[in-house]
């Protein structure tokens, strides 16, 4: 990395005295992982390594990631839920804030978190190709100076549902003709596994993992080691591609102090309630006594799976250890669960809501489309990705940037310091965990039936919240809605996606266009050049609107549907029963005109019977003919074949 590209990249960066953490990656591929011991496959790592390790950081340093892609394949990393101050290029969502890393190139990747005013538990995956479903993925936990709740220790949770197929191929059967339900892929088995800062929890002594992955702790060869008397933060991610997670420690009641990086007043729980990408930092006070150790359970919600194929394992465990070689107390699984509802949640910091300026409605839900595939759509449209990324159109339209026809029909052009209210109908029957990037919302409001007229189903917004709750993902409940208020105070072109990623893949996702001419203003001289040069190296266009043209209507070319079937009658099927009802008619009226023709006489029914037997007879003694002097004949004719 040369010297120059260095001072451009920190140059972002706008707090002088902030330290920068430096990581190298290498993204690899790691033959015969087998984290679940059941089976051995290919993964995504880094630098020869899985699963990819842990990154922790102050909060008043910057992080900067120097990624080379050694995949056969583009690849992008995305850091969820960071702001990124107007530099969304950074940001990793492929086709909205770049090309992708073609195969043996470099990006680095700067998070600006010394600016950003964030801490708490989030995440790093890849954002391209479902890459983190086949491993590409680790906790990010950003530490301030000064924590809200004291407490002695600190481990990081790690629960994920995991395949053995690649990604790949279950996305092509997936997305396939021959399920035109949608049915998605249904895990394998799941992981459970612990990070303690900087570094992985190893396994139980006395165990015998596998060779790739033993260095680390998995399911029940895991633990966490709990002293008397110390209370202890958990934070917990939910890393996976389908899968809730219900997760609760025997003997050990738990409290929510944070929710997605918002710290929150205390809320005890039973059990936490994890949607894909939701992440909660829970307190608990270990016991005071060493006689028992005790069970960790994270339970897969089958409520998704189209079957649970009868190898499927959806109760995982792991156990708290306060002495070795002792009992393990297993109170059991639970019989029902109760989905969480997160508005209960006060944020530490007040932040009252603020008066809306605009709204988005988005409404989605999925179809059998007109090419046999299973696809989703918000307000009727499947989003694909654009053939220009969308952060690249909107720096390079110049005036033009401010139309929204430009980006493509997923797009929606947000106005600088707009007050939004992005209000989403799921018409789906199943829950979707939503994620809005290079934000936190405020949840103002959720229904659990948006059409009904019952107020205890739907109730009405109401304005003048002191304090609602804040995060960046969000479950919208099948049938149900819910209202997300949000500044747009972050110039850019930010993805907001059901972080199911084979609903994200079959087209559940629209772009929002934020602040055009503020985010050109900002942009100078800071965009590194290498995003454009890789966008070239792919074949891929880097200016001009959504299809890479210096227009904002020419959209030939950019990727669109599939569409929803036509219901009615089509040109063919028109044509095909005018045919049918043609030949119908036809038949009936020779039916009725011989219905009402006039019936023979008796005296012309008898002289027609006579006739038929006198023609009878005269074939008779024809026939007598032949046969007298049939034998001679055949055998002249048998001679002179021969």
């Amino acid at each position: 990395m040369t010297l120059s590209r260095v001072i451009q990249l920190l140059s972002i960066s706008t707090c002088v005295l902030a330290g920068v953490q430096e990581l190298w990656w290498n993204i690899t591929y790691v033959q015969n992982a087998n984290p679940d011991g059941l089976y051995e496959r290919q993964v995504v790592g880094v630098n020869g390594t899985w699963p990819p390790p842990p990154i922790s950081v102050n909060n008043s340093d910057s992080l900067l990631i120097h990624l080379t892609n050694d995949l056969d394949q583009p690849t992008t990393l995305h850091n969820h839920g960071m702001f990124f101050n107007s530099t969304s290029w950074m940001d990793g969502a492929l086709g909205v804030s770049q090309c992708g890393i073609p195969p043996g190139q470099t990006f680095d990747y700067l998070v600006p978190i010394d600016s950003s005013g964030q801490w708490g538990t989030y995440w790093t995956h890849a954002h391209a190709s479902g890459q983190y479903v086949d491993g590409l993925r680790t906790p990010l936990v950003l530490h301030p100076a000064q924590e809200t709740y004291q407490y002695d220790e600190e481990f990081t949770v790690i629960l994920g549902d995991w395949y053995h197929e690649q990604h790949s191929v279950l996305l092509e059967s997936f997305l396939s003709m021959a399920n035109p339900g949608g049915a998605e892929p249904v895990p394998d088995s799941a992981l459970i596994y612990f990070a303690q800062n900087s570094t992985y929890l190893p396994p139980i002594p006395g165990t015998s993992p596998s060779p790739v992955t033993s260095a680390v702790g998995f399911n029940e060869n895991s633990t966490l080691p709990f002293v008397p008397g110390k209370t202890y933060r958990l934070r917990v991610i939910n890393t996976s591609a389908l899968s809730t997670f219900y997760f609760w420690i025997d003997g050990h009641p738990m409290r929510i102090i944070e929710a997605d990086g918002t710290d929150v007043e205390e809320y005890p729980v039973d059990a936490l309630d994890l949607a894909v990408a939701q992440r909660y930092s829970v307190l608990v006070d270990a016991r005071n006594d060493t006689s028992s150790n005790w069970m960790i359970h994270a339970n897969m919600d089958p409520t998704m799976f189209d079957k649970v194929p009868s190898t499927l394992q959806l109760n995982l465990t792991s156990s708290i250890t306060y002495a070795e070689g002792e009992n393990i107390t297993d109170l059991g699984t639970i019989s029902e669960y109760a989905d969480f509802n997160d508005t209960l949640l006060v944020p530490t910091v007040i932040v009252p809501q603020p008066p809306v300026t605009t709204t988005v409605n988005l409404q989605f839900f999925f179809d059998t489309m007109n090419d046999g595939t299973n696809h989703a759509m918000i307000n009727g449209v499947v989003y694909n990705s654009p053939l220009v990324p969308a952060i690249l159109s909107e720096l390079t339209l110049g005036p033009n940037a401010t139309v929204q026809e430009a980006y493509g029909p997923y797009s929606y052009i947000l106005e600088h310091l707009d007050v939004v209210d992005i209000v989403v109908q799921n018409m789906d029957t199943n829950h979707h965990p939503f994620h809005l990037h290079g934000h936190k919302f405020q949840i103002v409001n959720r229904a659990a039936v948006f059409d009904s007229n019952d107020t205890t189903l739907n109730p009405p917004l109401v304005e003048g919240q002191a304090n609602p709750m804040r995060r960046d993902t969000v479950v919208i409940p099948g049938g149900g809605s819910v209202t997300l208020r949000v500044v747009a105070d972050n110039p850019g072109a930010w993805l907001f996606h059901c972080h199911i990623e084979w609903h994200l893949e079959a087209g559940l996702a629209v772009q929002f266009i934020e602040a055009p001419l503020q985010a050109q203003e900002r942009s100078v001289g800071i965009v590194p050049s290498y995003m454009f040069e890789q966008c070239a190296a792919l074949g891929n266009p880097y200016s001009g609107n959504a299809a890479g043209h210096a227009s904002t209507t020419d959209l030939q070319g950019l990727p669109l549907g599939p569409y929803q079937q036509k219901m009615g009658w089509l040109p063919k099927g028109i044509l095909a029963m005018t045919g049918c009802v043609v030949s119908a008619v036809i038949g009936m009226v020779t039916v009725v005109w011989y219905s009402m023709g006039k019936g023979d006489s008796d005296e012309e029914i008898e002289e027609e019977t006579r006739r038929r037997l006198a023609a009878k007879a005269q074939r008779g003694k024809l026939f007598d003919r032949f046969k007298r002097g049939g034998v001679e004949h055949v055998g002249v004719l048998v001679r002179r074949s021969a």
